[in-house]
């Protein structure tokens, strides 16, 4: 479902995913070139009534949260990254990611060990 949002509508979920919940004023600060106030709040009341959104009021101001997971989303998002720019090659992604990285911790390349460990017996 995501993917099939315009490209407004896209990237305030994403920002809501980023912030984990956040009034209008936070999402339309978050925004590159950010429509009026009352546009984003179209935008959200347009991802509500897709089931994406939810809002509860805390002093008199809508906070609005994602209904669904960030982890979902982040997989779907990175599921259409790897698909576009590295032809379906998560390794590709992959080494692509790890040279933006400066410098990994130790926990980091454990967890990165991990899962290549896990590849490794998948493939046979």
């Amino acid at each position: 479902m995501i993917e099939s949002l315009p490209r407004r509508e896209r990237e305030v979920f994403e920002i809501l995913c980023s912030l984990g919940e956040g009034t209008a004023a936070a999402v339309r600060g978050a925004l590159a070139e950010p429509p009026s106030d009352s546009a984003v709040r179209t935008l959200l009341s347009r991802l509500a009534a897709k089931g994406l959104v939810a809002h509860r009021t805390v002093n008199q101001a809508y906070v609005y949260a994602p209904v669904a997971q960030a982890g979902e989303v982040a997989e779907t998002a990175l599921q259409r990254l790897v698909q576009t720019f590295f032809q379906g090659s998560a390794a590709q992604a992959a080494t692509a990611l790890l040279g933006m990285e400066p410098g990994l911790d130790a926990q980091e390349i454990d967890m990165l060990q991990r899962a290549i460990d896990k590849a490794r017996k998948e493939a046979e």
